[in-house]
């Protein structure tokens, strides 16, 4: 039998048991906690890439405090090239000593990017020196470039982010027209195109952003070639028919006039007055899957005869454009582009000069760019070659120079071999 110390204990045991349960079932259930919100997963405000080159999955930021997270990168490449008939003596009064050359090694960019992707507030700074080589255009040194383009800064926006849809932004911004990127890093090949150097690069300005589902609307006014004069509307609408397939139509207009002609030659580099004055549109398409990437587009610009502002005769170019990448392994890719372009006018009338080979006149181009990545380092080589057709073609001896390729101006074409090497982060 047991001891009736020993039933005691157990009652006690029993009875505090039952207590501490009835208090447990009688207390409210606990109310489950959300984990801290993971830190740097943020989607950036760019830059964008084309897809050969990626964007860095993981990018490096710091707190800072009220501000909440800020993303750090940027881009540190080299690049080399030799070429065929360079351009005849190119110079500047802001660099009287630099040219476009037979060859070159020069950083392409030097770039360092911070920016605030996420709150109502939000900006984004990128700054160093850059160089854009484009096919068809005179290539000065890197840091002439910078000087003579957008500076040592050539974006810092901030961004008002309204809601999920709609937000505005403005300062020194991307551009909305066209399909190829402005930093060689952002692009299928280390060349601008022929196309690309009708378009405006880097707009100042106020932008309006709309998205919702597939469809993506941008409306902006700005200062067009960095004329510092607001007088350009342009906008960029997007459509994602699916997951592969996304087509688009954007452009631009100077609704008022700009007498570029009359601001210093230094600033002529980046405003050019024939571009200046003139409208542009876009309609392009992108299909992307898997190993594929392929984007035609097709572009129309236009100049009005304005003699208020030096342009004596109107003027129109066509043109249309194919790039394509295959990655035969995620280290290996192989890219390339295709373009045809013409301008209206009289062969050797010395009309207006918007394509910038003649009034009349015509251009081909074929560029091949297989390139290797591993991890943030890439490696790549380029061949590109240039085509003329209806050039004006100028008299040595009445000291006139054609409006071709060369030191004298009459050659028809033009092959340029690059290399490009460096790290994104």
């Amino acid at each position: 039998m047991l001891k009736r110390s020993t039933l005691a204990g157990l009652a006690t045991v029993l009875l505090s048991s039952t207590s501490i349960l009835a208090a447990d079932l009688s207390a409210p259930a606990p109310v489950p906690v959300a984990p801290p919100a993971e830190p740097c997963k943020a989607t950036l405000l760019g830059p964008a890439y084309s897809g050969v080159i990626k964007a860095n999955p993981n990018p490096s930021c710091f707190s800072a405090g009220p501000l909440g997270d800020l993303y750090v990168g940027g881009a540190i490449t080299g690049y080399g090239y030799t070429q065929s008939n360079p351009f005849a003596s190119f110079s500047t009064p802001a660099a009287p000593n630099d040219r476009d050359r037979s060859a070159r090694f020069d950083f392409s960019n030097v770039q360092g990017i911070i920016q605030k992707p996420e709150g109502a507030f939000q900006f984004y700074i990128q700054a160093g020196g850059y160089s854009i080589p484009q096919l068809g255009f005179p290539t000065l040194g890197t840091f002439t470039q910078t000087d003579l383009l957008f500076g040592p800064v050539p974006v810092a926006f901030g961004k008002i982010q309204i809601n999920d849809e709609w937000s505005v932004q403005g300062g020194r911004m991307f551009t909305l027209i066209g399909t190829e990127l402005l930093f060689t890093y952002q692009n299928l090949n280390i060349n601008r195109g022929l196309l690309f150097v009708q378009e405006n690069f880097i707009n100042q300005g106020v932008q309006v952003n709309y998205s919702s589902g597939p469809l993506s609307v941008s409306l902006a006014g700005t200062d067009g070639f960095f004329s510092n004069e607001i007088t350009w509307f342009t906008g960029n609408v997007a459509y994602k028919l699916d997951d592969f397939n996304t087509i688009g139509v954007n452009g631009g207009l100077n609704v008022g006039r700009t007498n570029a002609l009359d601001r210093s030659p230094r600033y002529q580099f980046a405003t050019p007055n024939l571009q200046q004055n003139s409208g542009i549109f876009n309609i392009n398409y992108t299909y992307a899957n898997g190993p594929w990437i392929i984007s035609p587009y097709f572009q129309f610009t236009n100049v009005e005869r304005d003699l208020r502002v030096g342009i004596a005769n109107s003027a129109s170019t066509y043109g249309g454009a194919l790039l394509a990448a295959y990655s035969f392994t995620d280290n290996f890719s192989l890219a390339g582009r295709v373009e045809y372009t013409e301008q209206t006018g009289v062969r050797g009338s010395g009309g207006t000069n918007l394509l910038g080979f003649g009034a009349g006149s015509n251009a081909f181009s074929v560029t091949v760019t297989p390139t290797f990545t591993f991890d943030r380092y890439f490696f790549r080589v380029e061949y590109a070659h240039v085509e003329l057709g209806g050039i004006t073609r100028g008299n040595l001896a009445e000291g006139t120079l054609g409006t071709g390729f060369g030191r004298t101006g009459n050659r028809t074409s033009q092959d340029r071999y690059m290399v490009e090497t460096g790290i994104t982060f």
